[in-house]
């Protein structure tokens, strides 16, 4: 964090509370308590009303005329923000995340943080693995710095690639980087959990002219065929999650018929795999060939 982001965040923080001392300050902030001195000196030049207290429960306050005119947030809009960042965090936990949920803490009464929204992802285990590789490619596309790495395929062959990188994207349950690959010419989107040997290079870029259209043109769109299957009213809940209420009716007093879009490929095939005997595809008859295919070469695997 620098020193602007820092003394930002002294601010906000001292909108809510009244006293802080320099001791709390200096650990929030990871730095000496001298470093927290300099800083309220540079906030009072600025004309940022700081008053200190001496003593033992001392510290710095701001007067409270300031926190009046310039609380742009009521409590509740501060509450909702927290309960969104409360379940992002633990999706996408950063230094940068942590303190901005500690700073909206900060602003928010101790007695609103019960809030009516909870939030709850699955903690994985790859996904802390995988913190590293977003600090690398968030630090690059701030800094617009080229970054290189090894990309493994669906197929298993690796090849070496140098991007100019754009975006990250979060999508269900993996995390992908949108870039511009200079060894195909052609804006990609890469699966994180497939990049290896990843690097921030010295060489900065300039962003590129229509930068959407391209990311328009290269999105990646399989497929879709629409298929009716009989399934178990246990995975009801889960189609009404995926595909709303309307996709499914009532067809005997043992099952639903769902009519639903999937992928023409071994995607669609392994979403439908996944319900086990609770899902029987019935239309179309072509699909329901290729399905069992396909579970006929996975029961091969155990033959």
């Amino acid at each position: 964090m620098d020193k602007v982001e820092r003394l930002i965040s002294i601010i906000m923080i001292l909108l809510k509370k009244d006293v802080v001392s320099t001791k709390e300050f200096a650990q929030l902030f990871n730095v000496s308590k001298r470093t927290i001195l300099r800083d309220m000196e540079a906030l009072s030049l600025s004309n940022i009303p700081i008053y200190a207290i001496n003593g033992v429960n001392g510290g710095y306050g701001i007067m409270d005329e300031y926190k009046v005119d310039k609380r742009l947030l009521s409590s509740s809009d501060l509450e909702n923000i927290l309960t969104a960042l409360s379940g992002l965090e633990q999706i996408l936990f950063s230094e940068e995340v942590e303190m901005t949920i500690k700073k909206i803490e900060a602003m928010v009464s101790p007695l609103s943080l019960r809030s009516s929204i909870q939030l709850s992802f699955y903690d994985w285990e790859g996904r802390s693995e995988i913190l590293q590789t977003l600090k690398t490619c968030q630090e690059s596309i701030v800094m617009r710095r080229l970054v290189s790495f090894d990309y493994i395929d669906k197929n298993g062959t690796t090849t070496n690639r140098i991007v100019e990188p754009y975006q990250l994207h979060f999508s269900e349950t993996s995390w992908y980087l949108k870039a511009f690959c200079l060894h195909r010419m052609r804006f990609r989107t890469f699966k994180l959990s497939r990049v290896d040997n990843l690097n921030m290079d010295e060489n900065t870029f300039n962003p590129r002219e229509n930068l959407l259209e391209q990311e328009r043109d290269a999105r990646y769109q399989p497929e879709l065929v629409a298929i009716k299957a009989l399934i178990s009213p246990s995975v009801k809940d889960q189609f009404i999650e995926r595909y709303g209420r309307k996709s499914i009716e009532t067809y005997s007093s043992e099952y639903l018929l769902a009519t639903i879009h999937v992928p023409q490929n071994s995607t669609g095939f392994q979403f439908l795999a996944s319900f086990g005997t609770n899902l029987e595809i019935v239309e179309p008859k072509a699909y329901v060939e290729d399905f069992r295919n396909y579970l006929t070469q996975m029961m091969e695997k155990y033959s």
